[in-house]
């Protein structure tokens, strides 16, 4: 079962004003960048930061000061940790994990996080990142049928999904998914006739 599903609710979440605030532990070994997603977070009052940690036992120090309800992860970390190892510990308290990282897994980490948003990412990006996996932690049904996501984030699918997919769409850059489709798929139009033109 999928960890964002196997979660359900956010049972320790705090209340502000009346609205579930989404816990957040920012696991990051770049101090500067730390601070800076820390900073894009908490400019929306959904979400706050809850600790900072740059290895596996700054986050597992910060877990049992104050417990996230999710935590972003970078997979390459200080003094020699892995977002993996940090991920799976976190797993086993309970905790949801969005890897952050500028170099995705090349596969779907479906036991350890609820998805992966590639570095560099915009504000835009991390906070609609942030509550598509509070939607997912919640439990909320999507009604929106169009392309939600940033290209640069992926959200895990359940288990009985297909591992790879039979046809990718990289998206990037500043030409839209739609042109790159059209370029695909030629028209009758395009090809040159083998009948000399008179």
């Amino acid at each position: 079962m999928a960890l964002g599903r196997a979660i359900g609710m956010i049972p320790g979440s705090d209340t502000v004003g009346g609205v579930t605030v989404l816990n957040i532990l920012i696991v990051e070994d770049d101090p500067l960048l730390a601070e800076t997603v820390k900073s894009l977070v908490e400019l929306n009052p959904r979400f706050q930061v809850t600790a900072l940690a740059n290895d596996l036992d700054s986050a597992v120090a910060a877990v049992e000061e104050r417990r996230p309800d999710l935590a972003l992860v970078d997979l390459q970390l200080a003094n020699g940790s892995s977002g993996y190892a940090v991920a799976a510990r976190l797993h086993d308290a309970g905790i949801a994990c969005l890897f952050t990282t500028a170099r995705a897994p090349g596969f779907a980490v479906r036991d350890l996080a609820i998805g992966c948003l590639q570095k560099p990412y915009r504000e835009e990006d991390l906070v609609r990142a942030l509550t598509e996996a509070e939607d997912i932690l919640k439990g909320r049904q999507k009604l929106v049928l169009r392309q939600r996501l940033p290209e640069l984030l992926e959200i895990y699918g359940e288990a009985d999904e297909p591992e790879e997919p039979a046809f990718t769409l990289q998206l990037g850059g500043r030409t839209s998914w739609v042109a790159r489709l059209k370029k695909l798929v030629r028209r009758p139009s395009s090809f040159r006739s083998a009948a000399p033109v008179a």
